[in-house]
């Protein structure tokens, strides 16, 4: 296949792969996506840096024949970097390590090199050198600083910092679910590229965050966040300006939100959606910002993209056979995987539900949004249909959380 190499510094090129169909990652929605490797040309060797997911081999090998014409040197590589063990990024590492060199030096963490063979048992056979922070290796003219960054997402990622460009190749964390044919954040409007960078990290970076601050902490402390110039991930568009994404993972990291709150809530007869309206309703009559979902048609990755940045959210269901309408129970899976205890941040929340009689949900919701990291600041629990009497009850409780979070 023919495919192109394309160049994002003197001798580096994205060698990666579009998947323009996948509409979905980890179960939650993408409008497509890249796999991003990454090709660097020292004086002495060349590095392969990540690798592609399944079905993709053919973009790798025809961007890497690509790169190599382009710099007019022979197919060798030297040297392949594994950063992190998902097949995503690994499906084809020991296929291209056949193909372009048995013979190459192979870096990864400890953690890697045991997860690569816990996934393909076929790896025993290769001699891999177990790297952590502050290893380094010289490929004529340019080093590869090796920086830990376990549980940004997996126990076995990292970081590689081609020192001398100030490029930093940071596998999982900083990317984005999206594909596009340009491959820089300066083709597209940096607004859309943070929604979607945020919507990755509520999705699959929340759980690290305390990592994630000792990480910039140390990248902070050790003066090495200076050196970044640009920061190319694994999926999505490369920052040729680091700064924004740097400065949003700061933010979501350590729990910094708007005034703002989610409501998120399911009905069977519309009366748990009523409260839902007159809650917002009053969250709004304090002029904090409302987002609201219907988790009959919404579904719970973009719920949680919102509630990272919320300082609290107001969640209803109805109660059937004593327990939350079961439609709601994905969406708290969810976020019990997700879980915002680490984020650093506070986050209210407000339950509330219509019963027929005994009741049950709240209590159900109660305990699994605790789980989560949530403090369950109030609750409403409303026999059938709410009369004018209970909606302005649910108009005041709503606004009774706004001026919680103001405050």
């Amino acid at each position: 296949m023919k495919a192109n190499a394309c160049k994002i510094a003197d001798g580096v090129y994205w060698v990666g792969a579009i998947d323009w169909n996948s509409r979905t990652f980890h179960g939650y929605g993408i409008p497509g996506t890249t796999y991003n490797a990454y090709l660097v040309f020292g004086e002495e060797k060349t590095v392969l840096i990540d690798n592609v997911y399944k079905n993709m081999i053919d973009q790798l090998d025809g961007r890497i024949e690509d790169a190599f014409a382009k710099e007019g040197k022979d197919i060798q590589i030297d040297v392949f970097v594994q950063n992190h063990s998902e097949m995503d990024h690994s499906t084809y590492l020991k296929d291209t390590i056949l193909k372009y060199n048995p013979d190459a030096e192979i870096y990864a963490s400890p953690n890697c090199a045991k997860f690569l063979e816990s996934q393909y048992h076929n790896f025993s056979d290769l001699e891999i050198n177990q790297v952590k922070t502050g290893d380094e290796i010289d490929i004529g003219g340019r080093t590869l600083k090796f920086i830990s960054a376990p549980m940004l997402h997996w126990p076995d990622s990292m970081f590689t910092l081609l020192a001398e460009d100030g490029i930093l190749f940071s596998n999982d964390a900083f990317g984005q679910h999206v594909a596009h044919s340009e491959r820089f954040d300066s083709d597209y409007p940096v607004d859309y590229l943070l929604r979607e960078a945020q919507k990755y990290y509520a999705n699959l970076v929340t759980l690290g965050s305390p990592m994630l601050r000792m990480k910039l902490q140390e990248l902070t402390d050790t003066g090495l966040i200076n050196d970044i110039k640009m920061i190319a991930p694994c999926h999505g568009q490369i920052w040729t300006n680091p700064a924004p994404i740097v400065e949003k993972y700061s933010e979501w990291g350590s729990g910094v939100c708007k005034d703002k709150i989610t409501v998120i809530y399911d009905t069977m007869h519309h009366s748990t959606e009523k409260l839902a309206f007159q809650i917002a309703e009053g969250i709004m009559s304090e002029g904090v910002e409302v987002v609201m979902y219907f988790m009959q048609n919404d579904g719970p990755d973009d719920v949680i993209t919102d509630i990272l940045d919320s300082k609290a959210i107001a969640l209803g269901a109805p109660t059937m056979m004593n327990k939350p309408f079961p439609r709601i129970g994905n969406m708290m899976y969810w976020l019990d995987c997700v879980n915002f205890k680490g984020t650093g941040s506070e986050k209210n929340a407000l339950i509330f539900s219509s019963k027929g009689w005994g009741g049950g949900a709240v209590k159900k919701l109660q305990d699994d949004l605790e789980a989560a990291g949530f403090t369950v600041t109030d609750t409403l629990d409303v026999v059938f249909v709410p009369d004018e009497d209970v909606l302005a009850e649910a108009f005041e409780k709503g606004a009774e959380l706004a001026r919680s979070i103001k405050e």
